[in-house]
């Protein structure tokens, strides 16, 4: 059964690296949710970093996706990994009852 995973990226580097990369960690977002591994995410407020939301079979799982990330694979973000048991999803969140 998969397991899900939050995302946290601060960024370790000026805006203006994250933005020359942007481009490349938004097709990387996509490409994983098409595959059906990263159900939300976006930059977190003040834009310091982002929140990424997965499912993968194992913390193992998640940790390579997220190590393919363009602001991992270029060293511009601090990354941590939380394991989340969802015990309430709401109508329309069924994606994170894992």
């Amino acid at each position: 059964m998969a397991s899900i995973f939050i995302a946290s990226l601060t960024y370790t580097v000026p805006i203006a690296r994250i933005d020359a990369v942007l481009a490349d960690h938004l097709a990387w977002l996509k490409a994983g949710h098409d595959a059906g591994h990263f159900l939300a995410w976006g930059p977190r407020e003040p834009r310091d970093g982002g929140l990424i939301f997965i499912k993968a079979q194992g913390r193992a799982e998640a940790e390579a996706l997220l190590m393919s990330d363009p602001f991992m694979v270029h060293q511009l973000a601090d990354l941590a990994i939380i394991e989340w048991t969802p015990r309430f999803v709401g109508p329309g969140l069924e994606a994170f009852s894992g």
